[in-house]
C-alpha cells in the first residue's frame, strides 16, 4: 500500500444499504442485481470520465464492498485510479464470511490508502466513517430505498456540505423491472 494524498475535488464516496435491504437481498444471481450493479459501474465510469480520480469505500456489506470490487477491477483494467479504504473501526470485518471476507480483504490488500477512523466500535463509528468519506469528497454515489437509514443521513450530510450527489433509487429500479422487464431499461432513468 502507497501513500496517497486525498483531493477532495477529485474524489468520490459512496454509500448503500446492505444486502438485506436491497431489492432480492443483494443476491447476486438475481437480475435485478446484477442491473443494479451495472447502473454503480456505469455511474464510476462517468465519475472516471468527470476527472474523478480517487474513491472511498466505506467497507460495510453490500454496497460499499461491490464499489470497492468495481474500483479494484477498473484499476486491473489500467484506470487511473486511486482505491481508499475507510474503516470505521480496527477490527471492522471480522465478522464477514465467504464471498464478502474475501472482497474485504482483498480491498484491505489492494487500497492505496487505509485510514481507521477509530480505534474501536461505538456507537457512531459508522456516522464518523461516513462524515469523513463526505468531508473528504467532491462527490457521493449512493444506492438507496430507505431515506431512513444510515445512506439517507449520509445523502443529507453530503447535501449539507454542498457536495455533488448521485443517487441510483433501487426502489424505483426494482418496481420499473417488475412493470416492464428489462429490455426498456435506460440506465440513465436511475441515477439522479
Amino acid at each position: 500500500m502507497s501513500a496517497y494524498e486525498i483531493r477532495k475535488s477529485r474524489t468520490v464516496c459512496f454509500s448503500g444499504h446492505r444486502p438485506e435491504k436491497l431489492p432480492c437481498g443483494g443476491d447476486e444471481r438475481c437480475a435485478v442485481t446484477r442491473v443494479l450493479k451495472s447502473i454503480l459501474y456505469k455511474a464510476i465510469l462517468d465519475s472516471i470520465k468527470e476527472g474523478y480520480d480517487c474513491f472511498i469505500t466505506g467497507l460495510a456489506r453490500g454496497v460499499d464492498l461491490w464499489a470497492g470490487e468495481i474500483i479494484l477491477e477498473l484499476k486491473a483494467q489500467g484506470e487511473n485510479v486511486k482505491l481508499i479504504a475507510a474503516v470505521p473501526y480496527k477490527g471492522h470485518g471480522k465478522g464477514l464470511r465467504s464471498d464478502e471476507k474475501f472482497l474485504f480483504g482483498n480491498i484491505m490488500l489492494k487500497a492505496d490508502k487505509i485510514v481507521y477512523i477509530s480505534d474501536s466500535y461505538s456507537q457512531r463509528c459508522m456516522h464518523l466513517r461516513n462524515e469523513y468519506m463526505v468531508d473528504h469528497s467532491g462527490k457521493l454515489i449512493a444506492v438507496v430505498s430507505d431515506y431512513r437509514s444510515g445512506t439517507g443521513y449520509t445523502i443529507k450530510y453530503a447535501r449539507e456540505k454542498g457536495i455533488t450527489v448521485r443517487i441510483i433509487d433501487a426502489h424505483k429500479l426494482e418496481e420499473q423491472i417488475r412493470r416492464i422487464g428489462y429490455s426498456d431499461l435506460d440506465y440513465n432513468n436511475f441515477i439522479t
